[in-house]
């Protein structure tokens, strides 16, 4: 990323607010840096379709799958069982943040870009394990479901 204060590391990450005193603002922007987490940030669509079947995780953990796209998007494919929370309106409604609690989150949108965001959000704000599904509900119609529409 853009300043001495951001950098890279492996596939497994989480952002962490970055608390700067005086000085220009980050170009990075959002004031975040990049840290090692130490667990995946994303799941195949292949471990999202068996936790998904299953109602748990691979640690005997219930799921809650999380549709972080708008409304329209949902209403042109969708996946049932998954609870749309708009990143638009994030956070989400407290009923929402509630029933994650003690969950294993999957979060998913159209290719996985902005879910990884919400699920870095969700790891600094109390659910450390949330993770993204890797290409969305594109790679869920592409390979789990065909009767999904592609948009």
């Amino acid at each position: 990323m853009g300043c001495s204060q951001h950098r890279v590391v492996a596939k497994n990450y989480r952002f962490e607010r970055i608390l700067r005193s005086g000085g220009a603002e980050c170009p990075a922007a959002f004031l975040f840096a990049i840290v090692d987490e130490g667990e995946p940030m994303e799941i195949d669509v292949g471990t999202a379709k068996k936790w998904m079947d299953a109602g748990r995780d691979d640690q005997d953990q219930s799921v809650y799958f999380l549709d972080c796209r708008e409304p329209s998007e949902h209403q042109t494919a969708s996946i049932d069982g998954v609870t749309l929370a708009p990143m638009s309106q994030w956070p989400p409604s407290q009923d929402v943040l509630q029933q994650m609690q003690g969950t294993q989150v999957v979060v998913l949108c159209h290719h996985g870009g902005r879910s990884l965001r919400v699920v870095h959000w969700l790891r600094a704000n109390g659910y450390p394990s949330a993770v993204s599904m890797a290409g969305g509900i594109d790679r869920w119609s592409l390979e789990i479901d065909p009767r999904v529409p592609r948009y």
